[in-house]
C-alpha cells in the first residue's frame, strides 16, 4: 500500500491549483463520479487542506499528498502512482503482491 506522486504531477497540481510548498492535497473515496479507480463503483475526489489524520502520504515539491485514516482502506491491496500525461494526470493502480 503506497502512494507515489511524480515530480511532474506535483508541478501540475502547483500550476493548476495555485498550490504552495506546505499545502496539502487529500485524496478521498467517492461512490459516484470523479477519478476512475481499480475499485468498481468507487472513484477518487480531491480536496485541499489537511483534514483528519494522515495514513498514507507522499511529499513532493513541498506539497503533502495523502489519504486519511478513514480512506486508507482504499489502497490496502494497491499502490497508486500519480503521473502527468500530456496536459492532464494519470492515476495508475497496481495490485500489490503479498
Amino acid at each position: 500500500m503506497k502512494l507515489e506522486v511524480s515530480v511532474e504531477a506535483a508541478k501540475w497540481y502547483k500550476e493548476e491549483m495555485d498550490l504552495e510548498p506546505g499545502d496539502f492535497v487529500q485524496y478521498y473515496v467517492k461512490l459516484y463520479g470523479g477519478i476512475p479507480t481499480a475499485h468498481q463503483d468507487y472513484y477518487l475526489g480531491i480536496s485541499f487542506g489537511k483534514e483528519g489524520s494522515i495514513a498514507i502520504k507522499d511529499v513532493v515539491e513541498g506539497i503533502t499528498f495523502y489519504f486519511s485514516d478513514q480512506d486508507s482502506w482504499f489502497l490496502q491491496d494497491f499502490d497508486l502512482k500519480v503521473v502527468r500525461k500530456e496536459d492532464d494526470l494519470d492515476f495508475i493502480f497496481t495490485k500489490t503482491l503479498d
